[in-house]
């Protein structure tokens, strides 16, 4: 077994969302945990973090063309969930936000 599968770990959510008018057709997030890159869809979904450390987690537009969108945030361990909200136009970052609970 590696040190990492014994490392207690916790769950967070992740709401990732569209811009209320969505003029980019084609668009998929992606989120990088401690760099570590994984697709994801729009929406909420859970991931499995470290439970006793903070880690960087990054979320970018990707759309077969270029990669757009990037916002980055330290999860501390008193923070349970993160919010991610896409730009509308594909030029500038988009906003991410932790929550704590």
């Amino acid at each position: 077994m590696s040190t990492a599968a014994r490392r207690p770990g916790r769950r967070v959510t992740l709401d990732l969302r569209r811009p209320l008018l969505h003029l980019i057709p084609g668009v998929r997030p992606t989120v990088v945990i401690d760099g570590r890159g994984q697709p994801a869809q729009w929406g909420v979904g859970t991931w499995l973090v470290p439970a006793d450390e903070a880690v960087e987690i990054t979320v970018f537009l990707f759309n077969r063309l270029w990669r757009f969108g990037e916002a980055r945030v330290v999860l501390h361990p008193a923070d349970t969930g993160l919010a991610y909200r896409a730009p509308l136009v594909p030029i500038g970052p988009g906003r991410i936000l932790a929550t704590s609970g």
